[in-house]
């Protein structure tokens, strides 16, 4: 029998200004991903699996919840939603509209619905005028854009238990209030369940919840830079010698998450997946402080570990099937397939589900077949959100297909990370050596080593010596605050957007939200933030796609 635990990663990164929400993707994932997640299970009730959460996720959820609650709105993309008069749009709000809903996957988004396309349509036609565009277009126009925008973004889940939708697809064109005002309603009610449909699974034992340190923060730079180079010798490190008082940071961030994760789910995490499975000796060093039982790392991390340390990497299936203790700790850390995730995270959304599931489950049993080891379980560990973009009806049919053939597999059992260490307490082995890199490359180059990345580190270094200097100074809602503001600083996104491998316009949203950041936390401690952070980090970014934005996708 073979052991396979599937975990689903949650992350969205703060995206939240003194004035609210700068971009929406929490919102949209909510209403599409995050629902149609929980649906799947729940129509699966034999099926297991790990469900991450990231606690910059869990509270950005509650933020929204406490918006429909009140029916004010800190996002203009509600906002617009639930506008009465749109009449009195300005230009500036009508070009924001334009700008942010054809934001999304054109071909399983936009090219479906002969509606919407329409509107894109008619948008090519005219937007080469400016923003003065946008006066050639009529109000309604701006209505339906909107609506059309938030049905995009449903989950299939709704689209096939809510008339509603289905409804509004149907008619198109021609949105009243009423009915918006409906949509608004529903998008609510998905928004303010996320949480208690996870819990209510968790609770029943369908899935265990993890977590990750509160931001998001990348553990292994955050207390020491030169550890990117255990893996790339020659990489170009920020002018900042290391970032003060890291190791502290990244057990601040941990304590708030297991406090975060607690009230949100009634008890603590027993696992933790580190941001971008990142992971260092120092930094278990760290996790191995908390109580937790498991971490988790991608397959390129233990590759150059089991190189290092004198191991045959000649066939990696036999090492990737068992959970390993690092040093002292008695922490099991496993180690993600990257061939098997990524067939989920890059390859099955071009594939009829049927075969997918058919070439996933022939995967599994070729690569593991001659496992050589006693309790052999297989860690496919992805992101949870953004591949279904990429999938027709939001991967509605891979995944239904997907959880029955693996509920009904003779040889494979479901399981949990923990669930597998209750019952093979014994089958952890000693990693001599772990180099540190995290899931993408095996490496920390995502993240540091490119001037704009090194620039971001000495900016942020620089924030947080003035941190260390003036907090003290503060009453304790004062540091309380700078705390949470200088978590959200030390957010691993930020480094990962800078660069020339994104959309020059996404560099450009992300470099000013982190530079708000810092300018908000110097003021937070009564200090004058350096000229430096009017400056952009990033002069660079790739062409932008539809709408402008690519989102993140999943990391392999």
């Amino acid at each position: 029998m073979l052991d396979l635990v599937l975990c689903w990663h949650f992350h969205q990164p703060d995206y939240r200004d003194e004035s609210g929400f700068v971009l929406p993707w929490t919102y949209l994932h909510a209403l599409k991903d995050y629902s149609d997640m929980a649906a799947h299970l729940e129509a699966q009730p034999a099926m297991r699996c790990v469900v991450n959460f990231v606690p910059s996720l869990l509270e950005q959820l509650d933020d929204y919840a406490q918006q429909f609650e009140r029916g004010v709105f800190r996002d203009p993309l509600p906002a617009a939603l639930a506008e009465p008069r749109p009449s009195r749009w300005s230009r500036a709000q009508r070009l924001m509209l334009v700008q942010t809903c054809f934001r999304l996957h054109p071909p399983t988004m936009l090219e479906p619905f002969p509606a919407y396309k329409r509107l894109h349509a008619l948008w090519q036609q005219v937007r080469d005028q400016g923003a003065a565009a946008v006066d050639y277009l009529s109000t309604q126009y701006f209505v339906d854009l909107v609506t059309w925008y938030h049905l995009a973004w449903t989950g299939e889940s709704l689209r096939r238990s809510e008339p509603l939708v289905l409804a509004l697809m149907q008619k198109g064109s021609g949105f009243t209030l009423e009915e918006r005002r409906a949509l608004l309603e529903l998008a609510g009610r998905v928004v303010r369940g996320l949480i208690p449909r996870y819990r209510a699974l968790a609770e029943r034992g369908q899935i265990e919840l993890s977590a990750t340190p509160h931001s998001h923060p990348l553990a292994p730079l955050l207390i020491d830079f030169s550890s990117a180079r255990e893996v790339r010798p020659e990489l170009v490190l920020p002018r900042s010698p290391a970032y003060p008082g890291g190791a502290v940071r990244l057990a601040a961030h941990i304590e708030a998450a297991l406090r975060c994760h607690r009230e949100h789910f009634g008890a603590a995490p027993t696992g933790l997946w580190p941001a971008e499975g990142a992971v260092s000796e120092a930094a278990v060093a760290v996790f191995a402080q908390a109580p937790v039982r498991w971490i988790a790392s991608g397959e390129g991390v233990l590759r150059a570990s089991l190189k290092a340390s004198g191991l045959d990497v000649s066939r990696p299936c036999q090492w990737l099937c068992r959970p390993w203790r690092v040093g002292q700790s008695a922490l099991a850390c496993f180690f993600r397939d990257d061939y098997l995730s990524d067939l989920i995270g890059f390859e099955y959304k071009n594939w009829f589900a049927r075969d997918a599931v058919r070439h996933f489950l022939h995967s599994i049993e070729d690569r593991y077949h001659y496992a050589n080891a006693p309790a052999p379980v297989v860690s496919v560990i992805l992101d949870g959100e953004n591949a279904w973009d990429h999938y027709p009806y939001n991967g509605w049919y891979f995944l239904s297909e997907l959880y029955a053939a693996l509920v009904e597999h003779p040889a494979i059992r479901l399981t949990t990370f923990s669930e597998y260490l209750e019952r093979h307490p014994d089958s952890v082995l000693p990693l001599p050596k772990l180099v540190a890199g995290s899931w993408v490359y095996g490496d920390l180059t995502t993240w540091i080593g490119q001037p704009d990345k090194n620039r971001a580190w000495d900016l942020l270094c620089a924030a947080k010596q003035a941190y260390d200097t003036a907090v003290g100074g503060l009453d304790e809602a004062g540091a309380a605050a700078a705390e949470a503001l200088l978590r959200s600083c030390e957010s691993s996104d930020w480094f990962w957007w800078f660069g020339d491998a994104n959309p020059a316009e996404s560099v450009r949203a992300f470099d000013r939200l982190f530079r708000g950041k810092l300018k908000r936390l110097y003021a937070l401690l009564g200090l004058a933030a350096p000229a430096e952070l009017d400056t952009a980090v990033s002069a660079g970014g790739g062409p932008a796609e539809l709408g402008g934005v690519m989102r993140r996708g999943v990391e392999g």
